[in-house]
């Protein structure tokens, strides 16, 4: 059997939730560590999954708007040949929804278009809504500016009309993996930590009435799980039967206590997962990793796919779940971005597989429906308060790491 027949297989598994004869068949396969975590999680969640957030190669998410379906079929099929599973793309709001009253038909078809492109190629599509905030730049609807976004009234219909439009198109594809709130939405408006807990369980809740059984995140970066900011860890713990984590070595200050193939750079991704775990005092809940890279921006060129072997073999120690790399592709330097944007790609912007595409390929294949492992390491409490400091300083307790400054 190949390694696409193999990977098919488990999608298949995955969207179908898994009937009770075969999910008792998977589980007597698994190992004890495994096993502590079924009376919750969802079987899908107990197998490694690999994927990338596409960033197409040609006109980065201004396509939306320039729609060319065959550069979006050229990317698709890199991104499979490099053996991802999924992928997570970028539903840019104020194009979808140029009015609170309006969303596009026509933006509506192109996003049905990417879901049948990546259907072919045996992909799952997780769609990020409320985006929102996007590699530096903020892309917020050109309305309802003075209200409070997760309280108002006004914003609730919005959101609720954008929400049912998408989700009538999404549900009959059966590669629609689900939603992603937004991508790093605090970075685009907050509040106190128990408006933003109300608000997010509320829209899940809508979610699940729409899309009953798909899977509903919170894709927020670090700020909630080092300080207070929106949302709290608990909630986010709660709210979500899978966590998701960004793991951004660079923007978390890894470099503070170590080089790029030092233990903080490199395994922040189980760190993060563990400290999660804490906040919700659930050493089995499924993780996640979301979003993680590095770019030669940070280390040299070279360096980056080791880096990427040892965040993800760190990874999978730390009993995560899903992988998901940023980017798949570079970004053209036409288009004026951080200069961090630039070189994140698994693929050129000419679509030419990079040396760490090989290597996420070879460490998908390695990995790829393997069972997931939780670490039996006992899970200490969460820090006393939520700084930068304090966090990290749980961080390098766990990694059993000493800082060489």
């Amino acid at each position: 059997m190949n390694n696409e027949t193999t990977r098919r297989d488990f999608l298949k598994t995955s969207s179908l939730a898994l009937a009770a004869g075969a999910a008792s068949t998977l589980l007597g396969n698994l190992p004890k560590s495994a096993l502590a975590a079924t009376a919750s999680p969802d079987d899908r969640f107990l197998r490694h999954r690999f994927g990338v957030n596409y960033v197409p190669s040609k006109n980065w998410y201004f396509c939306w708007n320039d729609w060319k379906p065959m550069e979006i079929a050229r990317d698709l099929d890199r991104i499979a040949e490099i053996g991802a599973d999924h992928i997570r793309i970028m539903v840019l709001w104020p194009w979808f929804q140029p009015n609170p009253a309006q969303v596009s038909s026509a933006h509506l078809d192109r996003l049905e278009s990417l879901f049948h492109i990546a259907a072919e190629r045996n992909l799952d599509v997780l769609a990020t809504l409320y985006t929102g905030w996007l590699s530096g730049f903020h892309f917020n609807p050109p309305y309802l500016e003075k209200e409070p976004f997760y309280t108002s009234p006004k914003w609730r219909i919005a959101q609720e009309l954008y929400l049912t439009e998408i989700s009538r198109r999404l549900v009959r594809h059966k590669n629609f993996l689900g939603y992603d709130i937004g991508n790093e939405i605090c970075d685009n408006w907050n509040c106190p930590t128990k408006d933003g807990d109300a608000w997010m369980k509320a829209i899940f809740a809508k979610m699940e009435s729409l899309c009953p059984g798909h899977i509903f995140v919170n894709g927020v970066d670090q700020r909630p799980w080092f300080r207070e900011d929106t949302f709290s860890p608990q909630a986010l713990m709660a709210a979500q039967k899978i966590v998701t984590l960004h793991c951004w070595p660079f923007w978390t200050g890894a470099k503070k206590y170590g080089g790029h193939r030092d233990t903080p750079y490199t395994q922040l991704p189980g760190a993060m997962a563990a400290l999660a775990r804490s906040y919700g005092k659930a050493p089995h809940k499924p993780i996640w990793l979301e979003e993680f890279g590095a770019c030669s921006a940070e280390m040299p060129e070279a360096d980056v796919p080791k880096w990427m072997e040892m965040a993800i073999t760190g990874g999978v120690k730390g009993g995560i779940s899903w992988f998901t790399w940023w980017a798949s592709h570079d970004v053209n330097r036409k288009f004026e971005f951080n200069e961090f944007e630039y070189t994140l790609g698994l693929m050129t912007v000419e679509n030419k597989i990079k040396e760490q595409g090989l290597m996420f390929k070879r460490l998908a294949e390695t990995y790829r429906n393997k069972p997931v492992i939780f670490p039996e390491k006992h899970l200490p409490p969460p820090p006393r308060e939520r700084t930068d400091e304090t966090t990290w300083e749980w961080l390098l307790d766990w990694m059993e790491y000493t800082p060489k400054i």
